[in-house]
C-alpha cells in the first residue's frame, strides 16, 4: 500500500506539465501545437500568394480582401473589445484616403509620409469625434456613427475645389517606375505587414490590464464602472486606436488604387461590411475578422464579377448576415471551437462530483492513509500528486 508521501499510481493518461506546477491534458498541448502549425501555414500562404496568384488580376482581388481584412480588424477593437456596434467606420477609413491623397497631390508631402501623418491626423481627430460619440449607447451609437459618414459624404462632395467632388482625386503612385503586376506585388506585402502588426496590438491588448477593463464594459458598462474601471477613457483610448489603424488601411488602399471618389469612400456599406466580417468570423477572436474577410471580400469580387453592377451582391451578403446571426451569433470560429470542446473528455471539477463518488473518494483515501481534504480534492487524480507535495 503506497504511503501519504507517495504519488498514487493513476490510470488518466500521459499529462504535461503546466507552468504553473499543475498538469496540462495532452489535448491542450495537441490544441497548442495545432494552433501554431496554423500560424506558420497562414504565414507561409500570405507570403508565397504573390507567386501563386495566376494572373495580375486574382493578384488585386486578393489585395483587395486584405483592405477588407485590416479595415475589419481595426473595427473589432471597438467592437470586439467593448461591444459598440459602428457602421461608421467607413468614414474613418474615408478620411485616411482623402487625407494621404491631399497631402501628396496639395502639400507634395512623399506618400507614404503622407500616409503616416494622415493616420495620425485622423486618430487625433477622432478623440473630438469619439468625445461625443462614446456618450451614448446602443442604437443611439449606431446612429451617430451612421450621421458621421452622410456628413463627411456631403463635405467632400460639395467642396470639389479642394477634394475633386464628384471628379474623384488622382493620387500618384508612390512607384511609378514600376509595372502594374509588380506594383501589385509591393502593395500586397505592404498590406499584410499592416495587417500582423494590427493583429499583434490587438493580441496585446488583449492579454493586457486594458483589455480586461474593455472587457468589463462590453459584458457590463454599469457594474465596470461602479468597480472603479474609468469606462469612458478606456473606450475613446481604443476608439482613436481602432481610427489610426483605420485611417491607415484607407490611406494605403488610396496609394495603390490611387482614383478616390466620395461616394465610394464614404459609404455605409463599407462600414456594414466590417461588421459583417467581424461577426462572421467572431468578434472575439483574433482571426475571426480575418476570416470573415476572407470569406466575405472572396464572395463580394465573385458576384461583382460574375453579374456587374447588379445589386446581386448586397442581397448575397444580407442573406449572410442574417444566417450568421441566426445560427452562429459567436461567430465561425467559435462555433467550430464548441464542436471541437465536445470531443474532449470531460473535466470535473469537486463542485460537479456526486455525493457517491465523493464518499467513495473519501473511503478510499482514508484507507490510504491520505487525509479527507486530500481525498475529496481528487485522490487519483492528475492533481493528487501536486496536491500532496504542496501540503
Amino acid at each position: 500500500m503506497p504511503s501519504a508521501s507517495e504519488p498514487t499510481p493513476t490510470t488518466a493518461g500521459p499529462t504535461t506539465t503546466a507552468p504553473g506546477g499543475g498538469a496540462r491534458p495532452p489535448l491542450v498541448t495537441v490544441a497548442r501545437a495545432a494552433k501554431g502549425i496554423a500560424l506558420l501555414a497562414l504565414v507561409a500562404v500570405a507570403l508565397a500568394f504573390p507567386s501563386l496568384a495566376p494572373n495580375p488580376y486574382i493578384l488585386s482581388a486578393g489585395i483587395l480582401v486584405l483592405n477588407y481584412a485590416v479595415l475589419s480588424t481595426s473595427w473589432n477593437f471597438v467592437g470586439g473589445f467593448t461591444g459598440y456596434i459602428s457602421l461608421g467606420h467607413g468614414a474613418l477609413a474615408g478620411l485616411g484616403a482623402y487625407g494621404t491623397g491631399l497631402l501628396v497631390t496639395k502639400a507634395g508631402l512623399p506618400s507614404f509620409l503622407a500616409l503616416a501623418v494622415s493616420a495620425v491626423l485622423v486618430a487625433a481627430l477622432a478623440v473630438p469625434i469619439g468625445y461625443a460619440a462614446l456618450r451614448v449607447r446602443g442604437a443611439s451609437f449606431v446612429i451617430v456613427s451612421i450621421a458621421l459618414v452622410l456628413v463627411l459624404l456631403l463635405v467632400f462632395q460639395s467642396w470639389a475645389s479642394f477634394t475633386g467632388g464628384s471628379r474623384g482625386l488622382v493620387v500618384p503612385r508612390p512607384f511609378p517606375d514600376l509595372l502594374r503586376p509588380e506594383h501589385h506585388r509591393v502593395f500586397w506585402f505592404l498590406f499584410v505587414a499592416l495587417l500582423a502588426l494590427a493583429l499583434l496590438v490587438w493580441w496585446v491588448i488583449d492579454r493586457s490590464r486594458f483589455g480586461l477593463g474593455l472587457k468589463a464594459i462590453r459584458e457590463d458598462e454599469d457594474k465596470a464602472e461602479a468597480l472603479g474601471t474609468p469606462t469612458f477613457a478606456y473606450k475613446l483610448v481604443v476608439f482613436v486606436i481602432s481610427a489610426g489603424f483605420t485611417a491607415s488601411a484607407g490611406g494605403l488602399y488610396a496609394l495603390w488604387f490611387g482614383d478616390l471618389d466620395p461616394v465610394f469612400q464614404f459609404s455605409i456599406l463599407t462600414g456594414s461590411y466590417m461588421v459583417l466580417m467581424a461577426l462572421l468570423g467572431g468578434v472575439r477572436n483574433l482571426f475571426g475578422p480575418l476570416l470573415g474577410a476572407v470569406v466575405v471580400g472572396t464572395a463580394l469580387e465573385y458576384f461583382k464579377v460574375e453579374y456587374g453592377n447588379t445589386p446581386l451582391h448586397l442581397v448575397a451578403t444580407g442573406l449572410l448576415l442574417a444566417l450568421v446571426v441566426l445560427f452562429m451569433p459567436d461567430g465561425v470560429l467559435p462555433a467550430i471551437a464548441a464542436q471541437i470542446e465536445r470531443f474532449r473528455p470531460a473535466q470535473h471539477s469537486i463542485r460537479e462530483v456526486t455525493a457517491a463518488q465523493l464518499r467513495e473518494q473519501r473511503e478510499r483515501g482514508e484507507a490510504d492513509g491520505v487525509p479527507p481534504e486530500m481525498a475529496a480534492a481528487g485522490n487519483g487524480g492528475p492533481g493528487a500528486a501536486s496536491a500532496r507535495e504542496r501540503s
